[in-house]
């Protein structure tokens, strides 16, 4: 009795397991997506390739708050000189929050100042990618 018990259970984990398989690969991939994106990003900001940056900005966000020609021209004026990344943080609904301090030096001055600033990555189920919805950094805390 105690074989045909062992078997039964194990058909029955067996069973259980097999629909979890496919969405643990979904969210391996998934997961593998988001460490391109933020690659990515990290690199075109590392660079101070503010234009390609932009377009990994939620289309969304984009279309809401485009960038005009004087902010790219502010951009233009700085360079980067160093980009630390924190951890992600998960929030309730999905999106992706991650820490970095950004070190930036104006082109003109010569002047250097650090900035913390916050990634927020969404999944867009639809493109199958995902879009950092926190828009470029803002070196000029608004000004």
């Amino acid at each position: 009795m105690a074989p045909m018990r062992l078997l039964l259970s194990l058909l029955l984990f067996a069973l259980l397991a097999v629909p979890a398989a496919p969405a643990a690969a979904a969210g391996a991939r998934q997961r593998a997506r988001l460490d391109q994106a933020q690659a990515a990003w990290s690199s075109a900001v590392r660079w101070s390739d503010f234009e390609a940056a932009w377009e990994m900005v939620d289309p969304a966000l984009r279309a809401e708050r485009p960038l005009t020609e004087l902010e790219l021209e502010r951009y233009r004026q700085l360079q980067v000189s160093s980009y630390r990344e924190g951890g992600n943080g998960l929030l309730d609904d999905g999106t992706v929050v991650r820490g970095v301090e950004i070190g930036v030096v104006n082109r003109h001055t010569q002047a250097e100042r650090m900035v913390r600033y916050q990634e927020h990555w969404r999944w867009d189920p639809q493109a199958k990618r995902w879009w950092q919805a926190a828009g470029l950094p803002d070196f000029w805390d608004g000004k």
